[in-house]
């Protein structure tokens, strides 16, 4: 099959917080030929970064509680529990935007990542992908609460035991898919980081 996309306008609808765009397209079917014209609304590119912070030599996960306007009529309301993160501005490494969200967010030094991997999180609607890691820190007098004032961010660090953190993503605790995906991946990948950061059993 070709895939191909014919893109014949694009405007920008609204241009705020976020950047929405009216897309009038159309694209090539699986069975041959061309889908009808589609308008389609799409938030525009945000390229994002976000890490589970772990510390292998008490095999702990922190992560931040903060509101989020997504989760708003959501059953759990509009707090949910997430890795550190933040949008990567152009030019910006992802690992570095990585390592200082970890220190507002959570007032934790990153001592090593590990890539899990590049994440679309709504392709149906928008143009928004994360790059996911695990990042190594020291959960001892890991808490408080920190964030940006000037960006109206307010996260509470929360200190979890990562089997018990574990247990309650399959029991349905956590909704949000960069915990489920980062946590899922710690759950595989656990023996092997500890392994890497703390070999031979010795301190991290």
């Amino acid at each position: 099959m070709k895939y191909a996309i014919d893109v014949m306008t694009r405007e920008i609808c609204f241009d705020g917080f976020l950047r929405v765009a009216r897309y009038c397209l159309r694209h090539s079917l699986f069975a041959g030929g061309w889908s009808a014209v589609l308008y389609r609304e799409r938030l525009e590119s945000i390229e994002a970064a976000a890490a589970v912070l772990y510390d292998p030599a008490v095999d702990q996960v922190i992560m931040v509680e903060q509101f989020r306007i997504g989760a708003l009529e959501q059953g759990r309301g509009a707090w949910t529990l997430e890795p550190v993160g933040g949008v990567v501005h152009s030019g910006e490494d992802p690992v570095e935007v990585v390592r200082r969200e970890a220190r507002e967010e959570a007032g934790c030094e990153v001592l090593d990542l590990a890539p899990i991997g590049s994440v679309l999180i709504n392709p149906g609607i928008a143009a928004q992908r994360v790059q996911l890691y695990c990042g190594r820190v020291s959960a001892s007098g890991a808490g408080g609460i920190f964030g940006l004032s000037q960006e109206g961010e307010e996260t509470r660090v929360r200190v979890l035991d990562l089997d018990h953190t574990i247990d309650g993503l399959y029991a349905g605790a956590l909704d949000n898919a960069t915990a489920i995906i980062s946590l899922q991946w710690l759950a595989l990948n656990r023996e092997r980081l500890r392994a890497r950061w703390c070999p031979g059993g010795s301190p991290c």
